[in-house]
């Protein structure tokens, strides 16, 4: 199975959760791409995309996402998962808590991924966030201005989950 680990390698935090990814994966050979400098076309080269993006201002996607929709948007990504995760602050933005990784499994999935990884909101205090469908956030949500204590054990369980 040939897996990509797509975020900027710019964004501070969402490149020490891809660390701590690969190093709690146990798959040999997870590509670490950098999303500004990716042409969307080779994001169909893998079976699995594990995809990261902090939540920005007030629950948008940051602009080297965002000015990539379009260009996902038109691929084939029939048959492909993505394993999403993203960063959120939800003392200060409690009404959009990780919107990002919403935003982005409703481009891929209408590309035709399949989102896996879906998390537990327990423990997180929020008013809404685009990333819950069926009371579970589509990916792993981590904030690292209230509850970063939580973070390894979270990512540690869930690439366990995405690794099944």
């Amino acid at each position: 199975m040939k897996i990509a680990l797509v975020y900027s390698h710019k964004a501070v935090k969402t490149s020490q959760v891809a660390k701590m990814i690969k190093d709690f994966s146990k798959s040999e050979g997870i590509n670490d791409l950098d999303i500004e400098e990716l042409s969307p076309k080779k994001l169909e080269d893998y079976d699995l995309l594990i995809l990261g993006a902090p939540t920005w201002f007030d629950g948008e996607l940051p602009p080297y996402w965002d000015e990539m929709v379009p260009a996902i948007e038109d691929l084939k990504l029939k048959g492909k998962r993505i394993a999403l995760f993203g960063n959120g602050d939800q003392v200060k933005y409690p009404e959009n808590f990780g919107d990002a990784v919403g935003l982005l499994a409703e481009v891929f999935e209408s590309a035709g991924a399949k989102a896996i990884g879906q998390t537990s909101t327990h423990g997180y205090t929020f008013e809404s966030s685009k990333a819950l469908k069926n009371n579970k956030f589509l990916g792993l949500i981590l904030d690292f201005e209230n509850q970063h204590k939580k973070n390894k054990d979270r990512v540690k369980s869930w690439v366990e989950k995405i690794e099944v």
